[in-house]
C-alpha cells in the first residue's frame, strides 16, 4: 500500500499564457489588494463589497488555473458561507435599530426586519470580498516564493523567513506520516471497531509514533541547517530569485485605480 504525499508548498505555475497571476511577484499581489481590503473594513453598504467580490472572483477566474476544487470553493462553498453568515448576523441585529423598516418574518413577539437583513448581508458580503481578495494571491502563490520575495524585497532577515518556512513545512510532513501510520495499522488489522470510543483509542495509538517521527524529522532539519551554515552570516546567497518587474508595478497601479473607481461609484456618499 503506497501513500502519496501532497506538498502545499510546491511551486505553482500557469498552464496557459493568460494565467498572468502566477507570473507576478507575491508582494505585488499583496500590495495590490491591501488598499481594497482596508477600505472594506470601513464600508457598511451592500453595493461596495459586492462590487469588490465580483472583481476579485473575475480576476481569479481570468488570471489563474480554475480546477474543480477551486471552482467548488469559489462558486459553491463561498456563496453558501455568505448566505449562512448573512442570515446569522441578521438574527443578532438589535431590532430597535431597524424597527422602522418593513417586517420580513414574524414569529410571535419576534420580528425580522428588512433593515436587519441588510445589515447582516452587508457584513457577509464585506467578509466575502475580503476573503476573495486574499485568494487572488493565496491561490496563485507558494509559501517559498512569498518568503523569498519578503527576504529579497522587504529585507526581512533570512533567519526569520526561512525558519518560519521550515516550521510550516512540518505540517504536510506530519500529515504524510499520519497517513503512513494509519496505513500500517490497517495492514496489521488493527481496526479496533467503528464507534466513537474506538476512534479515540486509535487516535491515542497514533500519538507515540507520530511524536517519534516528529522528533526524528526535527533532528534531520536541524542537522541540515547546521551543515549549510544557516545563520552564520547576516546575508545569504539566494539560489532562486523572485524579481519585482514592471508588470508587478502595473498590476498594483491597476488594482489601486480599480479599487478607487469602485469606492467612488458605489459607496453611498450621501448617508441618511
Amino acid at each position: 500500500m503506497s501513500v502519496q504525499a501532497f506538498d502545499p508548498y510546491a511551486k505553482v505555475a500557469a498552464s496557459s499564457p493568460r494565467q498572468f497571476l502566477y507570473a507576478l511577484n507575491p508582494l505585488a499581489k499583496v500590495a495590490g489588494v491591501a488598499p481594497a481590503m482596508l477600505v472594506l473594513i470601513a464600508v457598511r453598504d451592500l453595493a461596495t463589497p459586492a462590487a469588490f467580490l465580483i472583481l476579485a472572483l473575475t480576476t481569479i477566474v481570468v488570471g489563474s488555473r480554475l480546477t474543480a476544487r477551486i471552482a467548488a470553493l469559489l462558486f459553491l462553498a463561498l456563496p453558501i458561507g455568505l448566505l449562512a453568515i448573512g442570515v446569522g448576523f441578521s438574527l443578532w441585529v438589535d431590532a430597535g435599530l431597524v424597527d422602522g423598516t418593513p417586517a420580513v418574518v414574524e414569529l410571535g413577539d419576534w420580528t425580522l426586519y428588512r433593515g436587519a437583513l441588510a445589515i447582516g448581508f452587508a457584513t457577509a458580503l464585506r467578509l466575502g470580498a475580503i476573503v476573495a481578495l486574499a485568494l487572488i494571491g493565496g491561490l496563485t502563490t507558494s509559501g517559498p516564493d512569498l518568503v523569498r520575495a519578503s527576504v529579497q524585497q522587504l529585507r526581512v532577515p533570512y533567519r526569520i523567513g526561512y525558519t518560519a518556512l521550515a516550521a510550516f513545512r512540518f505540517v504536510p510532513r506530519f500529515g504524510h506520516e499520519l497517513a503512513v501510520i494509519r496505513a500500517a495499522h490497517r495492514v496489521r488489522g488493527h481496526h479496533g471497531g467503528s464507534g466513537p470510543f474506538a476512534r479515540i483509542a486509535r487516535g491515542w495509538g497514533y500519538i507515540v509514533p507520530l511524536l517519534a517521527g516528529a522528533i526524528r524529522h526535527a533532528e534531520r532539519v536541524a542537522l541540515a541547517m547546521d551543515s549549510r551554515a544557516f545563520g552564520a552570516h547576516t546575508t545569504r546567497t539566494e539560489r532562486h530569485l523572485v524579481p519585482f518587474r514592471t508588470r508587478d508595478t502595473v498590476f498594483i497601479v491597476v488594482c489601486v485605480l480599480a479599487s478607487a473607481a469602485i469606492f467612488t461609484l458605489f459607496f453611498p456618499w450621501q448617508l441618511p
